[in-house]
């Protein structure tokens, strides 16, 4: 069998919001049982069938990178963690949907790895202050997930979603909602699953084919 294609896709977020409960999800459709956190990179692989369904379809893996959330000094921290940022092709943002600063950090997440020479300044938005230029010129296909919904009562999902909606306008991004302990989020054929596919699909097209469809030449 030929050694398949593959894309580089980077799980960012604050340490604590389930990336790594996350990655094994989507890569084993399986609980993971103990998690612990993750100290420099961790690296999973998934196996995607793009456009599957059609006469295009083919399978590519799909590398996810989940880099440790810890912030610590941010010039010794971010220039360690910048050598997981060469190359990649896409982008998952993790944020814990209890917890509105990791929300926030987001910005500062995505901006460290789409900009990783240029000096980090710490979380730089606070109560909605959004610069869309930041994000403009981005070709980067990103991807915001929200975790640990079951932990937020019946009563405040509502407050909650719509506190959270504007992340994925802001980064021109769909979004993803779910609960890492439950895989029935992630079944084949809801939304969540199609959302999913769709990401992947578009990163696989920003990497290996030219925007009118015809495959570029690469290097692995």
């Amino acid at each position: 069998m030929a050694a398949l294609d593959r894309v580089k896709v980077l799980v960012l977020g604050d340490s604590g919001v389930g990336k790594s409960s996350l990655v094994h999800l989507l890569c084993h459709n399986q609980v993971l049982g103990n998690p612990s956190w993750t100290v420099g990179c961790s690296v999973d692989v998934r196996i995607h069938d793009y456009k599957e369904g059609t006469p295009e379809e083919k399978t590519y893996y799909i590398e996810l990178w989940d880099v440790g959330g810890s912030v610590g000094s941010a010039t010794s921290v971010k220039s360690t963690r910048a050598v997981f940022y060469n190359l990649l092709n896409g982008i998952i943002l993790v944020h814990d949907l209890t917890n509105k600063k990791s929300s926030q950090n987001l910005y500062r997440w995505s901006l460290e790895a789409l900009n990783r020479d240029v000096a980090p300044t710490g979380v730089l938005v606070t109560n909605g202050d959004y610069d869309g230029e930041q994000f403009a010129d981005n070709q980067i296909p990103l991807l915001v997930i929200g975790t640990k919904l079951d932990q937020i009562p019946e009563t405040k999902r509502n407050e909650v979603l719509t506190r959270t909606a504007f992340l994925a306008e802001d980064f021109n991004a769909e979004e993803i909602n779910l609960d890492c302990t439950n895989p029935r989020y992630l079944a084949a054929g809801s939304s969540n699953a199609v959302k999913l596919s769709r990401f992947f699909d578009k990163v696989i097209e920003k990497r290996y084919f030219l925007r009118d469809g015809n495959q570029v030449c690469h290097f692995s």
